[in-house]
C-alpha cells in the first residue's frame, strides 16, 4: 500500500516548466538587461524593438550554465572532449597526441570567450538582419508577381533592336564578300587598279600629243572627222573604287541600336528607411544623466550606444550610461563658448577625431592609447570650429572662421577698428588631403559667419548651424545652397546651437531663444517642437543622433545628458513572415544563439 501511494504521489507530482514572461510560450532565452524569459517569438520582437534593441539576450542555456561538454572523441570513443587547441581551432581529448605541443584551453572557457568576440555580430543578426530581411522578401514577392509583366515589355524592344542590327550586319558581311574580297587580296587589286590607271593616262597623253604636236598636218576637215569618231572614246575621268565598307551602313544607326540596349547595374537590392521607420506620435524620455567634469554641456557625440563624448569649450571627457568618466582628452579647446563649439566627432572605428589647442584636428584611437595629427593647421588666418566625419563618403568636413578688421574710423586721432568674421566649409579625404572648399554663393556673396555646429544629411547636404548669421544653412554636396533655414515665421528669429540629422533625414536644430529642439525636413520647412523646455532636458545646446538605436542624445546648458526616442520601427513582420516553429527550434538550437 506504502509503495503504491508512493508511486502515485511520483507519478502525479507536477514539474515546475519555466514559461515566457510575455505569453505562455516556452522558455528558451533570457534577457539579462530586463531581465525575463522569453520564447523564440517574444526573442524576436524583443530584440527588435528599438526599446530593447540594445539588450543583452543569451540562450537560457547560457544563463543557467549548463553547457554540455561530454562528448565523444571521434577520434578515441572512450574519451570525451575536454580541451580546446587554440593552434588548430577544433576540441581535443588527452589521448590527441597531435595538440598536445600546442596551446590548449579549457572547452568551456573556449567557449564563453569565442561567444564573447562574435557577440556583436549576433546582435546585429538579431536586431538588424532578422528585421531589414523579411522587408526585402516582401519586396521581391511583389517583383515576382509584375517582373513577367514588364520583361515581355522589353523583351519585345529588345528583339525589334536585335533584328535591326542583325539587318546591318548582314548589310556589312555582303559588303565584305563582294566588295573586298572578291579580288582575294588588297595588294592585287591595288595593283589591278595601277595597271589600268596608267594605261588610261598613256591614251590621254597620246591624244594629247597628237592635238599640239607642230608637225601636225591634218587639214581641216581631217580634224574634224577625227574628233567626231575618237575623242567621245576619250574618258577624262576613271572611276576607281575604294577599299571601304559601303556608305549605306550608317555609323550613326549602329550606334542607336547598341546604345538603345542598356543594362543597368543596380547593385544590391535596399530598403529606403521610410519602409522601415516612422515617426512616433512624440518624443519618449528615455534617462537621463549628469556630468560634472565640465562646467556645461554643449557639444556631444555619441562612441558606441551606452558611450558619448561630451565637451564645454575646453573640457572633453568619455562617460557612460551612469555619467562616470571614463577618459578626458587635455588637449581639447575652443576659443571661447559663443564662436565654436561643435569641437569633436567619431567615425566608423569609433575613433574621437576633435580640435586641439594648437587649432590642429587631432584623431583619438578608440583604445584611447594613441593620438595622431590628423590635419595640421597651415594657414593661420583660418581657424578651424566644428569638425563632423561623414559616414556615407569617410570624409570630414571643417566649419572655419577668419575675423578681419577694418579701419572705420574718419579723422587721424580716433581711430576705429570694426572686427568682422567670415566662414567657410572645407572637406578633406580619408588622407587628409583638402579635397573641397564651400564660401559663396552662386551670386558671389559669403554663405557663412561664423560655422558653429556642422553635420550631414543623409542626402549629401551640408548642414551648418550659424549662430552669427542667426540660420542653419544648407547646401548641396558639390556646394550650391540650397536653403537657409531662419526659424519658425511666428517666434522672433533663431538662435541655432547644436544640429544633427536623423536616419529620416529630419533636421534638428537647438535653439537658444525659445529654448527648443526643432524639426525640419530635408527642404527646410518647419514639421515640430521636438523638444520644448522641460524638467529632465532644460536648456538643449547640443545633439546626438544613434543611428544603431534610433535614440536622440541631447546635452543641455546645466550639465544634464537625456535620451529620447521619436522614431520606432514599422511593424512590417507580420505573421507570414515571421520563422516557422521548426525554424526557430532550429535557429535556438545553432551555437551562435
Amino acid at each position: 500500500m506504502d509503495t503504491t501511494s508512493s508511486h502515485f504521489i511520483i507519478a502525479s507530482s507536477p514539474y515546475r516548466v519555466n514559461q515566457c514572461s510575455e505569453c505562455s510560450g516556452d522558455t528558451a532565452y533570457y534577457c539579462v538587461s530586463c531581465p525575463c524569459d522569453l520564447c523564440p517569438h517574444c526573442k524576436e520582437n524583443h530584440v527588435k524593438d528599438l526599446k530593447t534593441i540594445d539588450h543583452d539576450v543569451v540562450s537560457y542555456r547560457d544563463k543557467s550554465n549548463n553547457i554540455p561538454t561530454q562528448e565523444i572523441c571521434v577520434r578515441h570513443p572512450s574519451h570525451a572532449y575536454t580541451k580546446y587547441c587554440e593552434h588548430c581551432q577544433v576540441p581535443a581529448c588527452n589521448n590527441c597526441q597531435k595538440h598536445r605541443k600546442h596551446m590548449q584551453i579549457d572547452v568551456e572557457t573556449a567557449y564563453k570567450t569565442k561567444r564573447q568576440q562574435h557577440r556583436g555580430t549576433i546582435h546585429t543578426i538579431r536586431s538588424e538582419a532578422l528585421f531589414y530581411r523579411p522587408v526585402l522578401m516582401t519586396g521581391i514577392k511583389t517583383d515576382v508577381k509584375t517582373c513577367h509583366t514588364e520583361l515581355s515589355l522589353h523583351q519585345t524592344e529588345m528583339f525589334t533592336k536585335a533584328q535591326k542590327l542583325k539587318d546591318l550586319i548582314d548589310i556589312v558581311t555582303y559588303d565584305l564578300l563582294n566588295n573586298v574580297f572578291s579580288h582575294f587580296y588588297f595588294k592585287n587589286r591595288c595593283k589591278k587598279q595601277k595597271i589600268k590607271m596608267n594605261r588610261h593616262i598613256c591614251s590621254l597623253r597620246r591624244y594629247e600629243h597628237r592635238y599640239v604636236q607642230p608637225a601636225f598636218t591634218f587639214s581641216a576637215l581631217q580634224f574634224l572627222s577625227f574628233i567626231k569618231t575618237t575623242l567621245p572614246q576619250i574618258h577624262l575621268t576613271l572611276q576607281i573604287s575604294q577599299l571601304s565598307m559601303t556608305e549605306s551602313l550608317n555609323r550613326v544607326d549602329v550606334m542607336e541600336s547598341l546604345s538603345a540596349i542598356q543594362i543597368t547595374e543596380r547593385g544590391n537590392r535596399r530598403v529606403g528607411n521610410q519602409c522601415l521607420l516612422k515617426l512616433t506620435s512624440g518624443a519618449e524620455f528615455h534617462q537621463s544623466l549628469t556630468v560634472t567634469d565640465v562646467r556645461c554641456c554643449l557639444h556631444i557625440s555619441c562612441m558606441t550606444s551606452d558611450r558619448v563624448w561630451v565637451s564645454d569649450w575646453n573640457n572633453l571627457i568619455l562617460t557612460d550610461k551612469t555619467g562616470v568618466p571614463l577618459h578626458h582628452v587635455e588637449d581639447s579647446w575652443s576659443r571661447d563658448i559663443f564662436t565654436g563649439n561643435g569641437l569633436h566627432t567619431v567615425n566608423s572605428e569609433s575613433e574621437l577625431i576633435y580640435i586641439d589647442r594648437k587649432d590642429n584636428i587631432n584623431k583619438l584611437s578608440n583604445d584611447m592609447k594613441t593620438t595622431t595629427t590628423f590635419i595640421e593647421r597651415i594657414d593661420s588666418t583660418w581657424e578651424p570650429r566644428c569638425v563632423y566625419w561623414s559616414p556615407s563618403t569617410g570624409d570630414l568636413l571643417v566649419g572655419m572662421i577668419r575675423e578681419e578688421q577694418s579701419d572705420d574710423s574718419d579723422d587721424l586721432y580716433n581711430v576705429v577698428f570694426t572686427t568682422t568674421e567670415t566662414g567657410k566649409v572645407t572637406r578633406y579625404n580619408q588622407r587628409g588631403q583638402l579635397t573641397q572648399t564651400i564660401q559663396d554663393d552662386n551670386t558671389g556673396r559669403g554663405l557663412y559667419g561664423q560655422p558653429h555646429y556642422i553635420t550631414e544629411n543623409n542626402n549629401g547636404d551640408i548642414v551648418v548651424s550659424d549662430s552669427l548669421s542667426g540660420a542653419v544653412v544648407v547646401t548641396e554636396r558639390g556646394g550650391r545652397h540650397r536653403f537657409s533655414y531662419t526659424g519658425h515665421p511666428s517666434e522672433s528669429g533663431l538662435e541655432p546651437l547644436g544640429i544633427c540629422t536623423d536616419a529620416l533625414s529630419h533636421i534638428l536644430v537647438c535653439d537658444w531663444t525659445t529654448d527648443t529642439v526643432q524639426m525640419i525636413n530635408k527642404n527646410g520647412q518647419f514639421l515640430s517642437h521636438l523638444l520644448t523646455n522641460s524638467q529632465e532636458m532644460g536648456q538643449p545646446c547640443g545633439l546626438s543622433y544613434d543611428v544603431n538605436t534610433h535614440r536622440l542624445w541631447v546635452v543641455s546648458w546645466d550639465n544634464k545628458v537625456c535620451v529620447y526616442r521619436y522614431i520606432t520601427r514599422q511593424d512590417t513582420l507580420t505573421d507570414e513572415h515571421r520563422l516557422r516553429p521548426d525554424e526557430d527550434a532550429m535557429t535556438s538550437a545553432t551555437p551562435a544563439e
